[in-house]
């Protein structure tokens, strides 16, 4: 039976989303009225337009019609890590689009980085209004530990986008990083989904503790990619300019930010599984 609830969209989160796909719609239409290209920044720009402006309807849509309340999923975990993700996505897409595509003289292409970076501060917003308060209980993916297991997803993300332009079968050390970013990508994602399906409660393990290892072992792999990237990537562009240079160079700062990530991550899971331990003491 389908129940029809309009506070859903009147509501000030709902508001918010309404304007996210107004303005993501608005984005893709001026993109798409420009033309096609073939190039992969183009393509991941139009990508996450498009598919941020088909999940936030869908969940407009959901919650009017009160079927999230039918869905075997955590409905509030869902929502506030997929509001991080477009956060993240819509804010990479902006500057990317921005900084390969735009120009003085080129008024779309000027509305599109105007819109995409209000649909950005939109998504920003939903982020702070759905994210736990200090002492309220909700899902996991709505607390800093949960923000940050999607922020360490997405910036692999940036780097396989970016490893796409280059070539590193040539040698081991940058295989390792590679293997590096994919197995902790692998975890992170893993840990999202069971959290949305609500699957952790069949966990064999105690899961702070396995969270707590799994966050370690990725610092230490982190740290080994930080130092082995720059190393040996370097050395296949003879000089300091052009860009796949520039993609090394991001593909180096985006390995030092998530290694930042996983330490921060690392130490607030320690921080909780100790004050959790001398509560209970």
């Amino acid at each position: 039976m389908v129940t029809l609830d309009f506070t859903a969209v009147t509501k000030p989160v709902g508001i918010v989303r309404v304007l996210e796909v107004i303005f993501l719609c608005i984005t893709f239409s001026l993109m798409a009225s420009v033309g096609y290209s073939t190039d992969v920044f183009w393509t991941w720009c139009l990508f996450t337009w498009c598919f941020c402006f088909c999940v936030s309807f869908l969940i407009i849509l959901l919650e009017v019609t009160s079927l999230n309340t039918k869905l075997p999923i955590s409905w509030d975990d869902l929502t506030t890590s997929f509001s991080m993700l477009a956060t993240l996505m819509v804010f990479t897409a902006s500057i990317i689009f921005s900084y390969f595509f735009t120009c003085p003289s080129c008024s779309r292409m000027i509305g599109v980085c105007v819109t995409s970076f209000l649909a950005y501060i939109l998504y920003a917003i939903e982020v702070g209004m759905t994210r736990a308060k200090p002492g309220e209980i909700r899902g996991f993916l709505a607390t800093v530990p949960g923000h940050l297991k999607v922020l360490e997803a997405f910036v692999a993300c940036i780097i396989f986008i970016c490893l796409g332009y280059q070539h590193y079968s040539w040698s081991p050390g940058l295989q390792w990083c590679v293997a590096v970013y994919s197995l902790c990508f692998i975890f992170s994602f893993l840990f999202i989904v069971l959290t949305i399906c609500r699957l952790l409660s069949l966990f064999p393990a105690p899961l702070d503790k396995v969270l707590s290892v799994c966050n370690v072992v990725a610092v230490l792999m982190y740290i080994t990619a930080a130092v082995i990237w720059p190393v040996y990537s370097f050395k296949s562009i003879p000089n300091y300019k052009g860009f796949l240079w520039d993609l090394k160079v991001v593909v180096s700062f985006m390995t030092c930010f998530n290694l930042a990530v996983y330490i921060a991550d690392t130490v607030y899971s320690f921080r909780v599984h100790f004050i959790s331990r001398e509560a209970q003491t």
